[in-house]
């Protein structure tokens, strides 16, 4: 049996033998870069939600908070550990502002100051 097809052009064997095959390739290009985005992404939200609470809520620990992110931002790339740790640390400024956030329109509102009196 001829190795040409009808066409004249000759037979080409799919793939290479076996033992000389290349490893399979998925995708196309390079792979993509390992994720070490360290405290980024966590960092960005906690400065987020310490802005929006210093703002909206009057939450006087949402400013250190903020700064707090606002470094481990900075230095997540040099320093992961660092900033992780400014980063938990800016998450219990939030949590604790917003517990005593909540304290004071209960107190409040139980105190009798939040009714509508005319």
């Amino acid at each position: 049996m001829s190795q040409e097809d009808q066409s004249g052009y000759p037979y080409q064997p799919y793939g290479a033998p076996y033992g000389e095959q290349p490893p399979p390739q998925y995708g196309y290009g390079y792979p993509p870069p390992p994720r070490n985005d360290g405290p980024s992404a966590n960092a960005i939200v906690s400065l987020v939600l310490n802005l929006l609470a210093l703002v909206s809520c009057c939450n006087v620990l949402g400013l250190p908070g903020a700064i707090l992110a606002g470094l481990a931002l900075g230095r997540a790339r040099t320093e992961p550990q660092t900033a992780r740790t400014m980063v938990i640390w800016s998450w219990v400024l939030f949590g604790v502002g917003f517990v005593l956030t909540v304290a004071v329109f209960v107190f409040l509102g139980l105190a009798g100051y939040l009714d509508d009196r005319t």
